[in-house]
Parts: C-alpha cells; structure tokens; sequence
C-alpha cells in the first residue's frame, strides 16, 4: 500500500494551471460559476450509467445536469461548474469511479453553437488557432465501414463486426452493435480534435431530436472522448416518456432500479429556457495535455479505493 500520489508535481501544476485557464474563459464570456450537490435523493435513469448509492439510500453525483438546468429554469442564465461526479464503473486507462468534470449551459445557443464555444475553449486552453474538425455521425460509418447506421440492420452489424474480429457475446440491440464498431474502428481514427454530431434518435439521451437525428454530439481527441453535448430536451412530457423507457431498459438489463429525479421534471415543467449543454472529461484533457498514457497520472491519490 502506497502513500505516495500517483501524479506528478509538474501534473498537479499543469492541473491547476489547466483549470485557471478554463476559468478565465468562462470569466471573460460573463459566464456564472456555480455549485451543485454532490449527494442527491435521486439519480439519472440512463442504463449504461450506474450510480454509487450510500447507506442512507441517496446518490453520488453522476453528473451535476439536473441541478444545473433547475437553476437555469429559474433564471440562472448562462452558467458553469467544475465539479466532482461518481460512476459504479471499471477502473481501466480512461475510467475512474471518480473523477472531474466540466459542465456548462447557453441558454439560447443549439448544438452548432455550442460546438463554436467549446472549440474556442480547446484553442484556448492548447494555444492554437486551428479549429477541429467536424463529421457527422453518417458520414463516419459510411467512410470508414461503407454503411448508413439510420438504415443499417442488426444482421449486418453483427456481419461487420465479425469482419472486423471484434469478438463478443452475442449484443442485445442495434444500438449496441453500432457503440461497438464506433469504439473499435472509428475513434480510433479520430486523433485530431473532432466533433461528431446527428447521433441516431435512439441514442438521443436529453438531447432534441429533429427528423431522423439526435442533436447532439461529442468531442473526441487523440482517439479518446473527451465531451458530450447536446441541444437540449426541454419538453416535460417527452422527458417523462424517455425516463420510463429508461427505467424499463435497465429492468430488461438486470440493472439497479433508480429514483426519477421528480424536482428535476418539475423544473422542466416550469419552462427550461431554449438552451445547449456540454459535460468535459477535465481529467482526460489533462491527459493529453500531458500526454499521459492513463489518467492515474492526472489525479493526486486516483488508488484509493483499490488500496484501501
């Protein structure tokens, strides 16, 4: 057992430097720092995200989203957080139970905008003035694997992988088969900073959806997702239906029940302002900053749990 941290003086400096730049940005754009609870009565319902629960029966923190648009449902105005969040996931090269995390809201941008203003942040924050690049979800299937994932069907994802040697159990959905190709055949080709937007409308999260596309996008770089974001859902009805379906998902996949987040949809009831939303990996960004091959590197005791 180790007293010792797992990063570097010269990483904690650039950490810390790292987040002074990321608040003066926000700072300059008149853009309100704020904090939210890290323990809640309630929790976020997507099934590929599990929430560490205490004894008491309340959540760590998957993300601070719900309490953020509560408060710009009361009029916050365009607002940030630079925060701890917590995830009951395995520890690997990218992944920490917990780790940091950059949030912000535009009340009045969509996603196009908002992928202009984190642009600017990544400029920023490498001292460049090349802007990323950006490809939509379709266009990456169809250069890289010669498929529409819109139109493609299970059988041929399944076939694709097999191509691919992509070695699995047997996957439960469309969705599944294309999260599985995405991850071994197209980030990796994503070294350059690039947005990937239009997202299929099941992989919509609390993003809008318009046609046969989710708004939203991400953000990778150096083969690694480093931000998610999205046009965001403001419509409290549709917010209700996607929370059931996510509760029945997580049933159908053995997964932990959860409590819907009722203050949150009573916000939305209220009226969340048109608005676009972003989460950041800070931890990941560091990461390539410092050109760190696993984010321990970037986290002053990231062995706590493992060492206790």
């Amino acid at each position: 057992m180790s007293w010792q941290p797992t990063a570097s003086l010269a990483a904690l400096k650039a950490r810390a430097k790292l987040i002074d730049d990321i608040r003066a940005f926000f700072k300059a754009r008149n853009i309100l720092e704020v904090e939210t609870p890290l323990l809640s009565a309630s929790t976020g319902t997507d099934p590929h995200i599990n929430a560490i629960q205490t004894k008491s029966g309340h959540y760590l923190q998957t993300s601070p989203e719900f309490a953020m648009k509560r408060l710009l449902a009361s009029g916050s105005g365009p607002i940030f957080q630079i925060c701890k969040a917590f995830r009951d996931e395995e520890i690997g090269q990218y992944h920490r139970q917990e780790f940091t995390m950059l949030e912000w809201y535009r009340p009045g941008f969509d996603h196009y905008q908002l992928m202009d203003e984190t642009d600017a942040l990544l400029q920023t924050v490498f001292d460049i003035h090349t802007a990323a690049r950006r490809v939509s979800y379709q266009a990456l299937f169809e250069h890289h694997l010669d498929i529409n994932p819109h139109q493609v069907d299970i059988k041929t994802l399944r076939e694709l992988a097999m191509q691919h040697h992509i070695f699995t159990d047997q996957l439960n959905s469309k969705d599944d088969y294309l999260d599985l190709l995405f991850y071994h055949c197209l980030q990796p080709t994503l070294q350059q900073a690039t947005f990937v937007y239009h997202y299929p409308t099941s992989q919509a999260a609390l993003a809008k959806i318009h046609g046969n596309i989710a708004e939203r996008f991400e953000l990778f770089l150096s083969g690694i997702e480093l931000a998610n974001g999205f046009h965001e859902l403001c419509d409290p009805v549709e917010q209700q239906q996607r929370f059931n379906n996510d509760v029945a998902k997580r049933q159908q996949l053995g997964k932990a029940a959860v409590t819907i987040d009722q203050r949150f949809l009573a916000a939305l009831e209220h009226s969340l302002p048109h608005c676009a939303g972003i989460a950041l990996g800070i931890d990941r960004l560091l990461m390539i900053t410092l050109n760190c091959d696993r984010i321990d590197a970037t986290i002053s005791f990231a062995n706590e749990i493992e060492d206790s």
